[in-house]
């Protein structure tokens, strides 16, 4: 149903994920954040979806909260920014950034607040040539959630991170290329076929490999050098005991192409 606020589609061993208020730039009223929160869930533990793409309607990517309904909420005396991002922001880039199968951000316009860190959060971002990022929150008062402080600081380092976050502006694509917070730059027209070619790539490769490695990135953030290679040869071990292992080992010795089953 093309009315609803999140669209999901699988294709191929990969589900789309579109955030779909394109007349509100997509921003996140307490509807599109569950169906969201929701339908990343559903691609976790759907065994059919090898790889996910994270998309936008229309011209903007997402611009964070619906600031509208937050207005209302103010004005009513109900607002609670620490529930939405308990029961909905931070399950959400729990999700994006642990799921055990690649995730890639196809940023088809701007990236704002929420908006940024959701697309920090996926492994991979897919960005318009005319797109930028902006860590809005301090510009109408407010600390960062949805991950970014933990996710900025990992991509472009701590003295960056602080001032994009303390003095918010938008950065535009190539300028997020140089600094990590892009992977590619394509023209505005390709951005979801960029990202769908990716996600395919990365959807027929050894998913249970990419799952661990996102594993000893996530754990190696935290934990000292002697935790870490311990936590290596755990995946190690792990991924060592897979069909894809053993059968792709086969593949090189036969000079044949390998392919991968996620077992």
């Amino acid at each position: 149903m093309t009315d609803q606020p999140v669209l999901y589609g699988i294709d191929a061993g990969v589900a789309t994920i579109t955030l779909n208020r394109p007349e509100a730039m997509n921003s996140l009223d307490t509807t599109t954040k569950v169906a969201l929160r929701d339908d990343i869930r559903r691609a976790a533990d759907d065994q059919s979806v090898r790889a996910v793409v994270l998309t936008g309607s229309g011209r903007a990517f997402c611009v964070g909260q619906d600031l509208n309904e937050h207005a209302d909420a103010l004005r009513s005396g109900s607002a609670s920014l620490g529930t939405t991002v308990e029961q909905h922001y931070n399950p959400i880039v729990y999700g994006l950034a642990t799921m055990e199968k690649p995730v890639v951000a196809a940023v088809n316009g701007v990236a704002a607040g929420a908006g940024a860190s959701f697309a920090f959060a996926c492994d991979f971002r897919i960005v318009g040539q005319s797109a930028g990022f902006n860590l809005a929150f301090t510009a109408i008062g407010l600390s960062c959630d949805s991950g970014s402080s933990w996710t900025l600081p990992r991509l472009v380092g701590w003295a960056k991170a602080r001032e994009l976050l303390m003095l918010p502006r938008t950065v535009r694509a190539h300028e997020a290329l140089a600094l990590g917070l892009a992977t590619e730059v394509v023209s505005d027209d390709t951005v979801l076929t960029r990202a769908r070619e990716l996600a395919r790539q990365l959807a027929s490769g050894p998913t249970l490999a990419y799952a661990a490695v996102r594993d000893v990135l996530n754990y190696s953030a935290t934990h000292s050098l002697e935790e870490s290679l311990a936590r290596e040869g755990e995946m190690m071990n792990r991924t060592g005991a897979t069909e894809d292992h053993r059968s792709a080992v086969t593949a090189f010795l036969a000079k044949q192409k390998a392919e991968f089953s996620g077992r």
